[in-house]
């Protein structure tokens, strides 16, 4: 997540940078102590997020983000006055910490605005792939894996299965790879044809294209020899749904 700082005391913005550099996940873009530097940088640098002090030497952060677009950026004021409250709440702010900054809730805020955003995005990017459709159907034809390295585009005709554990989802496809993904199965099921995928088993979703065999004692055999458990709960649904391919 890039992040951009706004704080005219040294001691602080130091102690801020000490917190930043602690969160892997944080990049620091940008920093000034006065409105006049910032109104040129933030339009132009796009930080993701926007560490803000609100009286600063030549104004306030108020005016500042009146006057420049930061609908793309979350806002956290961080600030030693606590009459600014509702009116950075009214702007739209995420959070409004007050000095000195504790380490535990600058740490809690940062890390829910920062999953906040991931989700937004993920919803965004997803969104823009569903809105590639098949001439005359109304499926989506690729997903967007995303881990902390890279962002994986599938062709969802590829996907095997997907396998669910420990807050982690594995995608198995045809071509022998896997993709691991920091999201949970549930997450990406609404994604997936229902026509062509089944969820057999709580930590397990199969495309039906790619089913061998099925065995009545509780699993599936994939094209590829891979078995996937069917939970017993799930049996009649799969066997239905097996019928209907």
């Amino acid at each position: 997540m890039t992040i951009y700082i706004l704080e005219d005391e040294k001691n602080i913005l130091k102690h801020i940078m000490a917190l930043v550099s602690d969160i892997p996940y944080l990049q620091v873009v940008g920093y000034s102590a006065d409105v006049a530097k910032a109104v040129t940088e933030i339009p132009q640098l796009q930080p993701e997020l926007i560490l803000a002090d609100i009286q600063l030497k030549d104004g306030n952060s108020f005016s500042l983000f009146n006057k420049i677009n930061v609908e793309s950026s979350q806002i956290i004021f961080i600030t030693a006055y606590d009459q600014y409250a509702i009116q950075a709440l009214n702007l739209g702010a995420f959070a409004y910490l007050l000095k000195p900054i504790e380490t535990n809730i600058f740490n809690e805020t940062v890390d829910r605005c920062f999953k906040k955003t991931e989700e937004h995005k993920f919803n965004r990017q997803q969104l823009e792939l569903s809105s590639n459709y098949y001439k005359g159907d109304t499926r989506p034809r690729k997903i967007a894996l995303k881990n902390f390295k890279f962002t994986q585009i599938v062709p969802i005709e590829d996907i095997l299965y997907c396998k669910s554990d420990k807050g982690y989802t594995t995608f198995l496809l045809k071509d022998g790879s896997s993709v691991l993904v920091s999201k949970i199965l549930k997450d990406y099921e609404p994604l997936l044809p229902t026509d062509t995928f089944i969820r057999c088993h709580q930590s397990y979703l199969v495309n039906g294209n790619y089913i061998s065999k099925y065995f009545k004692d509780g699993y599936l055999e994939m094209l590829t020899g891979d078995k996937v458990p069917v939970s017993d709960r799930k049996r009649d649904i799969v066997q239905e749904f097996i019928e209907r391919l």
